[in-house]
């Protein structure tokens, strides 16, 4: 079990009959007496503790020429994932790393911690598309326009989505195309035991290292049941999510966060999940990466278009 600590309240001399009640009230309200341990919490203060960091590591990496992020992946061309977008967020402190997809040519969807963190408020996406680097090349804009998820909790890492609207149209190239959303009978599907392919900018090891030849990089990672993934993340995983392996030190990490969880369909990417979180303990430790299920959130992301 990871990532949330508990509380005994019921005392031994309570009968059991009232002790089932208690534990009951306490469920409901799970949401104001929060379970979770913030700082197991990978989306919460997110800005601070990893995207500023993980910014700096990566312009100074970029200076000197740049390497991958997602973990136990491999480098990945842009033009493999034209719809990856990558993120930088000014906040007070400085600036920090996302990722996000391109939905359409005004439109990225990412995650909402990396606008708001819980702690940390953004007030400037520089979105970079059709580049390999985070700080140079490919196309370049600025928002200030970005709107979350009206149910986005921090605390809780629920609803955690957000679509920044872009000033003006992107011109689309082999570089830059936006990704497909589910529709119709995707909507239903839970795609358990699909492999599906997450992309970013992230780290590549737990140990933060960042290396020459900064690429975006990709891993190929398999979807498992959610009763699976809330093993690992209790009172915190919802059908809301959509969960990975973490099989083989194979997951996102720090820097990923925003970015696309894809899988084909008619010969064309299909995003199914925003990434979200993961265990503090590592990337690498085995545990699943956690995701917003994009069929979760299409009503959301249609009203945004």
């Amino acid at each position: 079990m990871d990532t949330v600590k508990f509380l005994n309240l019921v005392p031994p001399s309570l009968t059991m009959k009232f002790a089932l009640t208690l534990l009951a009230l306490v469920a409901v309200a799970q949401a104001k007496y929060l379970p979770v341990d913030l700082e197991d919490n990978t989306a919460y203060n997110y800005l601070a503790k990893y995207g500023l960091p993980l910014a700096e590591k990566i312009r100074a990496a970029e200076e000197a020429a740049s390497q991958n992020r997602i973990v136990g992946g491999s480098f990945a061309h842009i033009e493999a994932f034209p719809h990856q977008a990558g993120l930088l967020a000014q906040f007070g402190q400085g600036q920090g790393v996302c990722g996000g997809s391109l939905i359409s040519t005004n439109r990225v969807l990412t995650a909402a911690h990396c606008w708001y963190d819980g702690v940390n408020q953004a007030s400037l996406f520089t979105v970079v598309l059709g580049s390999n680097f985070l700080f140079s090349g490919g196309t370049r804009v600025n928002t200030n326009h970005v709107v979350m998820h009206s149910g986005w909790n921090p605390n809780l890492i629920r609803n955690d989505v957000a679509v920044a609207h872009l000033p003006n149209h992107v011109a689309l190239t082999y570089l830059i195309q936006p990704v497909a959303l589910p529709s119709g009978s995707q909507l239903d599907e839970n795609y358990t035991g699909e492999i599906a392919n997450a992309t970013g900018f992230g780290l590549t090891s737990d140990g933060g290292s960042i290396s020459a030849n900064q690429f975006v990089s990709g891993v190929q990672l398999t979807v498992i049941n959610n009763n699976e993934c809330a093993m690992s993340f209790p009172f915190i995983i919802q059908s809301s999510n959509i969960c990975t392996s973490g099989a083989g030190g194979r997951s996102t990490c720090s820097g990923d966060s925003g970015g696309p969880l894809t899988v084909q369909r008619n010969g064309r990417p299909l995003l199914i999940g925003v990434t979200s979180f993961g265990s503090a303990r590592g990337c690498e430790v085995g545990l699943p990466a956690a995701f917003a299920r994009v069929s979760s959130f299409v009503d959301f992301i249609h009203q945004n278009m």
